[in-house]
């Protein structure tokens, strides 16, 4: 997913991190009044790189404009996290996307009683995209997670206000694939043909003609229930037969960037449990990315221009109510202070 919208943010004390704008906030208060929100950046481990990412938070302090120039939020930063007991949501990112990219989902989250945390995927984010035509990009890409997840739980300072029990994953597009891996999901990339057309150059498709297949990390049983959203599918029922938390499973009727609607219905009908199913109808593939501020939308089109009559700030009302409900089912929230 080619992004090309940048914005520069300076933290104290930290170097310059550099991030993809995405777009305005929902998503109705229950815990808290807004959305606390700040910058992390997990350190740099023998299992890989530094993860530079964001957090939100339920709190308690009304919200306020957030000027990243060209984006525009309605949060907190750097609110003191209300509550305790609070559920961990991780969120992964599709192909050269951002860890901002669902930040209205986050948000809502967050409003509801949740801690999100999200990080750039390294080798395959808008601003570095050197391993993302390589398997070796979906090996890690569950790494990433686990790192952050170990991250958040063990030495992010308010990790005591967190409930260990209580972890739960967003995953979109790619982030789909880095999700269903992570809940126990092993890929089968002979599944999908049309992925590697035979005059294909691509790297990921030289690995997989000679096998040289990396090997699928193992799952994370920490992660309790699981927002799948338009997956990239190489799944079938064996390789999901060990896939047993709870999935709230998205797809777009339109499809894009290898996802298709009948990719991800073969996905829901090999699940062993049946998935909370969703259809967006006359979306495609983009369409679950936060909604595009004139700025974005200018710079990358072709990530914010949606089917003809497709209301994209209507639909992410919907779409994220789902998405906390869904988490709510599963995944109770905390406690306010």
């Amino acid at each position: 997913m080619p992004i090309s919208s940048l914005l520069r943010y300076r933290p104290r004390s930290r170097p310059d991190i550099r991030w993809l704008s995405a777009a305005a906030l929902c998503g109705a208060a229950t815990l808290a009044q807004a959305a606390g929100f700040t910058f992390i950046e997990v350190p740099a481990d023998k299992d890989g790189p530094a993860l530079r990412g964001a957090v939100w938070s339920p709190c308690s302090t009304p919200a306020g404009r957030i000027d990243l120039a060209p984006l525009v939020l309605q949060g907190t930063r750097d609110c003191p996290v209300a509550g305790q007991g609070l559920p961990l949501v991780v969120v992964s990112h599709g192909a050269g996307g951002s860890a901002l990219g669902h930040h209205d989902t986050a948000a809502a989250l967050a409003d509801a009683g949740y801690v999100v945390a999200a990080i750039n995927h390294p080798g395959d984010n808008f601003q570095d995209m050197s391993r993302q035509g390589h398997l070796s990009a979906f090996a890690t890409r569950p790494v990433d997670m686990r790192r952050l997840t170990d991250y958040m739980l063990g030495a992010w300072p308010q990790r005591a206000q967190l409930d260990a029990g209580k972890v739960g994953f967003f995953g979109y597009s790619r982030g789909g694939y880095t999700g269903l891996v992570a809940i126990g999901a092993k890929p089968d990339w002979t599944l999908r043909p049309d992925l590697c057309p035979p005059l294909s150059m691509r790297p990921l498709c030289g690995d997989i003609r000679r096998n040289e297949i990396p090997a699928t990390p193992a799952p994370d049983a920490r992660i309790k229930a699981a927002v799948i959203v338009d997956p990239l599918s190489v799944f079938d029922a064996k390789g999901l037969g060990q896939v047993g938390v709870p999935v709230q499973l998205w797809a777009s009727a339109l499809g894009g960037s290898g996802v298709t609607l009948p990719s991800v219905e073969t996905l829901r009908q090999s699940l062993p449990r049946a998935p909370d199913w969703h259809v967006a109808a006359n979306a495609e593939h983009y369409a679950f990315l936060a909604p595009c501020p004139p700025a974005l939308a200018a710079a990358a089109p072709e990530i914010c221009r949606d089917a003809p009559g497709f209301d994209r700030v209507a639909f992410h009302q919907g779409f994220n109510a789902k998405v906390v409900g869904f988490f709510q089912q599963h995944l109770a929230a905390g406690k306010a202070l």
